[in-house]
């Protein structure tokens, strides 16, 4: 995949969505992640993906506003859903996000990424009924 011509010193709405595609397109290569997501979305639904997923980062980001979903209970039903898949996630973003902006840019971005990855990653695997139906590690 070709490289961005220049990093990104303010974010944009076509900044956004040229770094979604970018991060998205290494996400679905992905061998630990990939098939988690193609499992879920069929390749005639990745327009529709994206047009969420650029809504939810510019509501986010740019604060537009236009996100209008619930981000946890989208994620609460995917099957073999993992701690590790959030961290391959995270990365390939941070990754993305240092090939497409400038430092201090690509840091915030990457580190409201976090704090909405914690929050789900809490919420999905760290809740007391989560922890009861797993087996006793003893």
């Amino acid at each position: 995949m070709p490289q961005p011509e220049r990093t990104e010193a303010e974010l944009t709405e076509a900044a956004l969505a040229a770094f979604l595609d970018a991060f998205y397109a290494k996400v679905r290569r992905d061998p630990l992640i990939g098939p988690v997501f193609s499992a879920r979305i069929p390749d005639a639904e990745w327009p529709h993906h994206m047009a969420r997923v650029t809504d939810f980062w510019s509501s986010v980001l740019l604060r537009t506003g236009r996100y209008k979903g619930n981000p946890f209970g989208r994620h609460l039903g995917i099957q073999n859903l993992a701690p590790d898949h959030f961290a391959r996630w995270l990365g390939l973003f941070a990754a993305t996000a240092a090939e497409f902006f400038e430092t201090p840019l690509a840091d915030d971005i990457v580190g409201r990424a976090h704090r909405i990855g914690d929050s789900l990653k809490a919420g999905l695997f760290f809740r007391p009924e989560a922890r009861a139906s797993r087996p006793d590690p003893s």
